[in-house]
C-alpha cells in the first residue's frame, strides 16, 4: 500500500495546512511533503517496505531496531486476549501514541534548528514520497516552489529569503505534519483485512493490541483491485484537486467549456 499511503499523506497534508493557517504554496508544498512521506514511515518495521530500503544499511539497521523495540514492547504490555505474534510489524509504529511522540520530537527539533530543521524533515518526506509514487513528486515540488518565488527576485528579497520566510512559516507546524502523516497511515491499515491497533495501550475486549478494521465485507487485500483500481485513481485526483488555487482554475476552466459548448450549439441552431 505504499503508493496508497503516500497519495493520502499529500492529500491530508493538502487538506490540513490550511487550517493551521498555512496558504502559499510556499508553505502548503513542503508541509503536504512531509506529511505524504511520514505517511509511509509506520512501515519501517517491515524489512521490505520503501522505508527500510530507502538509505541502503542506514535504514536497515533502524528498521531492525524498530523491529525489535516492537517486539519488546509487545510482548511487555500485549492484553490476556492478544493473538500469540511476535509484534513486529503494524505494532508499535502503527499508534496513534507514536505518531503523536514524533510529530512532538519533530516540533522540538525544529524549534531548536530552525528553517533549515524544517527544511530538513520536509526533504526526507519529499524523498521518501519521491521513492514509491516517482520523480514527478520532485517535479511538483520544485514547479510549485519556482511559481511560489517567481516575481522575488528582486533587490533585498532574494529568492532564498522567500523560501526561508516560508520555512519559518511552517516551523511551528511540522510537528503537526508528520504526526498527521503516520496517523493517516494507519487510517489507512485500517481499511484492510488486517486492521491496525492504532488505539494502543487502550484495552478493548481484553486486548492492549485490538485491531481497529472496517466491517469484513468492506475491507479490501492490500495491493488488491480495490486498491489500485479505486482508492489510488480517487486519491490521485485529490493531489491535484487539493492544491493551493487549483480550484478556482477548475471552475474557470469548466465555466470556459461550458460558455464555448453554449455558443456553439446556439450558432449550429
Amino acid at each position: 500500500m505504499g503508493r496508497s499511503h503516500a497519495l493520502s499523506g499529500w492529500c491530508a497534508g493538502l487538506a490540513v495546512a490550511p487550517m493551521v493557517g498555512l496558504t502559499s504554496v510556499a508553505e502548503v508544498i513542503p508541509f503536504a511533503a512531509a506529511t505524504a512521506g511520514y505517511a509511509l514511515l509506520p512501515d519501517l518495521d517491515h524489512p521490505g517496505a520503501s522505508a527500510s530500503r530507502l538509505l541502503g544499511p542506514i535504514t536497515r539497521i533502524i528498521s531492525g531496531a524498530v523491529r525489535a523495540f516492537s517486539g519488546v514492547l509487545y510482548a511487555i504490555t500485549k492484553g490476556p486476549r492478544d493473538e500469540d505474534s511476535t509484534g513486529r510489524h503494524r505494532h508499535a509504529s502503527h499508534t496513534l501514541a507514536a505518531a503523536i511522540l514524533l510529530g512532538f520530537l519533530t516540533s522540538s527539533a525544529a524549534a531548536a534548528g530552525g528553517w533549515r530543521a524544517v527544511l530538513a524533515v520536509a526533504l526526507l518526506g519529499l524523498i521518501l514520497a519521491a521513492d514509491v509514487l516517482g520523480d514527478w513528486v520532485l517535479a511538483v515540488a520544485v514547479a510549485a516552489g519556482a511559481w511560489s518565488l517567481s516575481g522575488t527576485w528582486l533587490p533585498g528579497t532574494p529568492a532564498v529569503e522567500a523560501l526561508r520566510g516560508g520555512l519559518d512559516e511552517i516551523g511551528g507546524w511540522i510537528g503537526v505534519a508528520v504526526t498527521v502523516g503516520m496517523f493517516v497511515h494507519c487510517l489507512g491499515d485500517s481499511l484492510t483485512r488486517s486492521g491496525c491497533p492504532w488505539l494502543w495501550p487502550l484495552p478493548i475486549r481484553g486486548e492492549t493490541w485490538y485491531e481497529i478494521r472496517l466491517p469484513r465485507a468492506l475491507r479490501f487485500r492490500t495491493g488488491g483491485w480495490v486498491e489500485n483500481l479505486l482508492i489510488a485513481p480517487a486519491l490521485l485526483v485529490g493531489t491535484v484537486l487539493l492544491l493551493p488555487g487549483a480550484l478556482p482554475v477548475l471552475r474557470d476552466v469548466l465555466t470556459a467549456i461550458l460558455s464555448t459548448t453554449s455558443v456553439w450549439i446556439a450558432g449550429s441552431q
